[in-house]
């Protein structure tokens, strides 16, 4: 009797083992099947965030655009090395460039006011996109601090040399500035001459995008300082 009554007990003792077990079994497999809910949840929530973005950026009105490049060479003086300075800024980009004049008389230097001093050239579209591939080829690096908060981007070219003139004794070695400006369609309200308006902030161009852009179009190294 006392035997049948033990097996009932160590039989009535299993059952709630695995009762106990099968309820931690069903709470822990609950718990998976909510974490992986959260998880699949937060990965929709980022891939339709990364649509959102995609879509924002291939939005034509939000496209960034190359708006010019301004190469500028400044010599201090007229005469014979302005000319040179001229010659050679026309052969690095097949376009006759402009001279810039002197804004304020500079006694110490011997610079009177509307002097020509210096010469620069306007690229754009194409021709603009030609210069700073060949510019990027040669120096590959840029800083951060060369930008300004629209995007838009300055560096300077130590000799005219690097960018295959080659060097002649009788002209001298030149180096230049240039100016690289950023747009988006649009961008032509702020200068036509009927009903003129200002840019809307939100279709402003930021730094970072600036910074993407010459990334992602010339594959260039931007690095902090």
């Amino acid at each position: 009797m006392e035997t049948a009554e033990k097996a009932a007990e160590s039989v009535q003792k299993g059952s709630e083992e695995e009762e106990q077990v099968a309820s931690v079994e069903a709470v822990e497999a609950g718990a998976k099947t909510e974490a992986k809910a959260e998880a699949e949840t937060e990965v929709r929530a980022a891939e339709r965030e990364a649509k959102r973005e995609k879509k924002k950026h291939e939005h034509p009105m939000r496209r960034v655009e190359l708006d010019k490049v301004v190469i500028n060479i400044g010599v201090g003086e007229s005469g014979e090395k302005l000319k040179n300075a001229e010659r050679i800024i026309e052969q690095i980009t097949g376009q006759k460039p402009v001279e810039t004049l002197a804004k304020r008389t500079i006694q110490p230097f011997g610079i009177k006011k509307g002097e020509p001093i210096g010469c620069k050239v306007t690229l754009r579209k194409e021709k603009a996109y030609e210069f700073l591939r060949k510019v990027f080829k040669i120096q590959n690096r840029l800083y951060e601090s060369q930008f300004d908060a629209f995007g838009n981007l300055s560096f300077g070219i130590e000799e005219h040399t690097d960018l295959g003139i080659p060097y002649d004794p009788a002209v001298g070695i030149f180096g230049m500035d240039v100016s690289v400006s950023l747009k988006r369609p649009g961008f032509r309200i702020k200068e036509r001459r009927i009903q003129r308006r200002k840019i809307p902030k939100k279709q402003r161009i930021t730094r970072e995008e600036g910074i993407n852009f010459f990334i992602r179009e010339f594959g260039v190294n931007v690095i902090e300082e």
